[in-house]
């Protein structure tokens, strides 16, 4: 099968690249972009360690193909981080908190939770819980994945209204 051009925008930078019609998402931006903190996990978006912001809202990278991505704005746990390196707010507050226990899904639960700490909306501990639910770990109870969203969200709530 012919590669086709892709262009989009990776973590704020333009993107243009030929790729199988047939990789995933998942594929592209750990091979292509070389970003490593999207997970291969169960490559069928049932657990979320791969998910990315596309166009900013959270999607399963494994079952979004990479072609799709053509004009769209697409943002991994690497995008996060300030000019000069420097970790986000969500990210220090995960270890702040003890959210990270072996790492493998907190690039997904990070990535997921942007939506949560960038709305207006105040969100309960359970909605939080619903809007992360997409999201598995298999080493933490999620309390400490919780508090840590709700802080960082609390937090920036605080900073806007000064």
């Amino acid at each position: 099968m012919p590669k086709q051009l892709i262009t989009c925008i990776v973590n704020g930078k333009k993107r243009e690249s030929y790729i199988d019609p047939r990789s995933s998402l998942t594929d592209y931006l750990r091979g292509e972009e070389k970003l490593n903190s999207v997970k291969h996990g169960c490559d069928v978006g049932e657990c979320g360690a791969c998910t990315v912001l596309i166009n900013g809202q959270p999607f399963n990278s494994c079952i979004y193909l990479a072609i799709w991505a053509d004009g769209k704005e697409i943002t991994t746990l690497e995008g996060l981080s300030d000019k000069k390196g420097a970790i986000s707010d969500i990210q220090q507050a995960f270890i702040d908190e003890g959210a990270v226990q072996c790492g493998f899904c907190t690039p997904g639960f990070i990535m997921s939770s942007i939506p949560i700490i960038t709305s207006d909306k105040v969100f309960t501990r359970q909605e939080i819980r619903k809007q992360i639910s997409g999201n598995f770990c298999r080493c933490t109870g999620y309390e400490n994945i919780v508090n840590a969203i709700e802080k960082t969200a609390k937090k920036r709530k605080e900073e806007k209204q000064k």
